[in-house]
């Protein structure tokens, strides 16, 4: 095998070749550096590479593999995380100039977890300034789709996405708080999987709503995807919100079998007129509804009425939680944020009382409307967004009304499983051809809480029957 053929495998193959001894991790981090050093001038996926630790950390992998020492199977493998998952001695910036001089002192408990599994860390991946979800907030300029550079790779996370997408990872972490794994996830082609809120540590992770942000895989395959939330999912003592429920063996749980499981297709989530759900994207997931059945599985209409509200009641939590944790910045030091920032934090302060406290009321509604849902199926589906990567505008502000409403009802394809705090997988179900470009679209499957493993192995049934998986990005 050629070094620069490494990249193009999946973390679940090229863990099996380090395992055995088969790949050196020395060479695997060599061509993924060697690929960044290609490839991320045009994609802008990464903040910092670690290339010289990365190194090191691949040859003490390769000795204690060679000397019987083997831990699992991330062991050796390339990694990478969104930048506000803070990194001992590595700069943690959250794309933002007011935070261009910050090095952690200890690592955040997911990355520590990573490390524990033998993964090896490549780097901080590029994101929407603060997460705040605006795709060129970032101060170090936006990162690029790689099926079309011109569009969208997913907010917040876009360095995750691009990178995974992109082959400058084998796996990937980022951050979902209104959606934020499973958008670059779905414009991008790849797995993305927000788990229950309270199955990962946020220890360490600068964070946007308390009550709300999650930590998640971004990765090329559901097989990727299991064995990267298996590394770092379980309770941790320094965040008292994650729980003390066992942490399931995701990866052996991956059967295909979907013989006896009861699927809700959202209906409402395929309404074009109030939702903008577009044709080819409508097809593809009532496509996906079908092929299910083909599966052995029962596939039955559902509605959650109050669904095309969540977008904006999750845009008022966040925004609201986002400022108040940093009142001051906004006041002091206005000029270093991102203009979008800007206006995003500012408007934010605006909102009323009893505003916010009328979305959390709503957001009771959302989570009682979602769990009655699960007394009758087992895993929900629907669209992950309305259509394919949008263009990247690169000109900031508030461009129209009717836009800013739109992007608001786009948040509640993603927002309404956040406010909920249920696990939520975003897969490539087709492509739409566009302006000349091959566009993944993305299935949404979300489960009841701390059932991660159903949603993946319905995932896995799904991937395996079909070819998106075998389709990548020209680049």
């Amino acid at each position: 095998m050629n070094n620069s053929d490494i990249p193009f495998l999946s973390a679940t193959d090229l863990g099996t070749l380090i395992k055995s001894k088969n790949l050196s991790p020395v060479d695997a981090v060599t061509a993924y550096l060697d690929r960044i050093q290609d490839v991320n001038p045009k994609l802008n996926a990464y903040i910092t590479v670690c290339g010289e630790m990365a190194l090191a950390q691949a040859k003490q992998a390769e000795k204690d593999i060679n000397n019987g020492n083997y831990i699992g199977p991330l062991h050796g493998v390339p990694v990478a995380v969104k930048d506000q998952i803070h990194s001992a001695g590595i700069l943690t910036s959250d794309a933002s100039k007011i935070r261009s001089d910050f090095i952690p002192q200890e690592n955040a408990t997911v990355l520590e977890n990573l490390t524990k599994a033998g993964a090896i860390l490549l780097g901080k991946l590029n994101m929407s300034e603060f997460a705040l979800g605006d795709p060129i907030s970032s101060a170090y300029g936006p990162a690029r789709n790689p099926w079309d550079i011109e569009r969208n790779p997913g907010t917040s996370s876009t360095g995750s996405g691009a990178a995974t997408a992109g082959f400058l990872c084998a796996t990937s972490l980022g951050e979902d708080t209104g959606g934020s794994i499973r958008g670059p996830a779905a414009n991008c082609g790849l797995v993305g999987l927000r788990p229950t809120w309270g199955r990962v540590s946020r220890y360490g992770v600068d964070g946007a709503c308390w009550s709300i942000d999650t930590i998640g895989p971004i990765s090329r395959t559901v097989s990727d995807c299991a064995v990267t939330i298996g590394s770092i999912a379980g309770h941790d003592p320094k965040d008292r919100y994650t729980s003390n429920i066992p942490v399931p063996d995701y990866v052996n749980l991956l059967n295909g079998t979907l013989d006896g499981l009861k699927i809700g297709l959202v209906t409402d989530f395929l309404d074009s007129d109030e939702l903008g759900v577009t044709t080819p994207t409508k097809e593809a997931v009532v496509a996906a509804a079908a092929h299910f059945r083909t599966l052995g599985a029962e596939v039955v209409e559902i509605s959650i009425p109050i669904a095309k509200y969540t977008g904006a009641v999750i845009r008022t939590i966040t925004h609201t939680d986002r400022v108040s944790l940093f009142p001051d910045r906004i006041r002091t030091r206005a000029s270093d944020h991102h203009q979008n920032t800007k206006i995003a934090f500012m408007a934010a302060n605006l909102i009323p009382a009893q505003v916010y406290y009328k979305a959390q009321k709503i957001r009771d509604l959302v989570r009682t409307q979602v769990m009655e849902a699960f007394k009758s199926v087992d895993v929900l589906i629907q669209p992950t967004s309305s259509g394919p990567a949008g263009r990247i505008n690169l000109e900031p502000g508030v461009r129209s009304l009717d836009q800013a409403k739109k992007d608001l009802i786009e948040g509640s394809f993603r927002g309404i499983y956040s406010l909920a705090g249920v696990p939520a997988l975003s897969i490539c179900c087709g492509f739409s051809d566009v302006d000349g470009k091959k566009l993944p679209l993305a299935l949404q499957i979300a489960g009841r809480p701390f059932d991660e493993a159903t949603v993946l192995n319905t995932a896995y049934a799904y991937e395996q029957s079909n070819t998106w998986k075998d389709i990548q990005p020209d680049f």
